[in-house]
């Protein structure tokens, strides 16, 4: 990883103050570095400060720009009482990335009204809470951008993680809903990742052929990384997608392109190419 601006340039993300919630670890983490890369002043926020703190402790190590700040992004208060110190030690706020989350595997029949409500608590409203802490600044520095990771669950249902799935989908309406009330000031997008390794999923792929099988249900034949995700959340952040708002843009490595081959075909599955169909 290089410290130079320049391979960053044209996104016009240097000097911007850029702040990252679940940034300790995995797609945060990975969106908060490269931001840093690209020269921006990165506030990374999470629930674990420590981790927040030692991430951004590693990237001033560097010479980059990075506070940590620990902050429970399901709890207003705490959210207003970061966007201040944001404000007062790195500047008005211009990009927000809204990636903390959290999963409660359990199916709908099962799920309790306290699991759900907390999965919509962190998923859906703590980005409406963060949006609206940071807008006040964006819109006195004259405009900002808000990205929201969402994911593939947001659009393709998932058994056993219906809280998870139906969070992310209101990721995706409130990231509309926000470009329409905010805009032309604020633009508002979201992206929404597949199968992404992270140190959460890590522990999976150490099963023999268990990564093989996931990469194989994608156009691109692999499982992404945290980078994939970061690389497109700067894209949608700086200047050159200045046109760009109420978008959502699919991180899967082409899974919605084979979803046919999932479904059983006599002479189709694994040739890769039509065949006759047995009589």
């Amino acid at each position: 990883m290089t410290n130079t601006f320049d391979h960053f340039s044209w996104l016009g993300l240097a000097g911007k103050v850029c702040v990252v919630t679940g940034a300790a670890s995995g797609i945060g983490s990975a969106i908060a570095e490269q931001l840093a890369v690209a020269g921006a002043k990165v506030a990374l926020l999470d629930l674990n400060g420590a981790a927040a703190k030692e991430a951004a402790d590693a990237l001033c190590g560097r010479g980059l720009t990075a506070i940590g700040i620990a902050c429970d992004v399901s709890d207003e208060a705490a959210v207003i009482q970061a966007a201040r110190r944001v404000n007062d030690e790195l500047g008005p706020c211009t990009a927000l990335v809204n990636n903390a989350g959290m999963l409660r595997p359990s199916a709908l029949k099962s799920v309790t009204s306290d699991e759900w409500n907390k999965v919509l608590s962190v998923n859906l409203t703590a980005y409406l809470v963060c949006s609206r802490a940071f807008a006040d600044q964006m819109n006195a520095a004259g405009g900002g951008s808000i990205v929201h990771v969402a994911s593939i669950a947001a659009s393709h249902p998932q058994t056993g993680s219906g809280a998870y799935s139906a969070s992310k989908a209101g990721v995706l309406l409130l990231s509309r809903q926000i470009a329409a009330e905010w805009g032309p000031g604020i633009r508002s997008n979201a992206v929404c990742p597949g199968m992404i390794r992270t140190a959460l999923s890590a522990k999976f792929y150490e099963e023999p052929g268990f990564e093989e099988k996931r990469a194989a249900v994608t156009a691109s034949k692999r499982v992404g990384e945290p980078i994939d995700i970061a690389n497109v959340t700067l894209f949608l952040l700086g200047d050159r997608s200045s046109y760009v708002t109420g978008a959502e843009v699919a991180v899967n490595g082409g899974m919605d392109a084979m979803l046919m081959d999932l479904v059983p075909r006599p002479g189709f599955n694994g040739t890769g190419r039509s065949q006759p169909t047995p009589r």
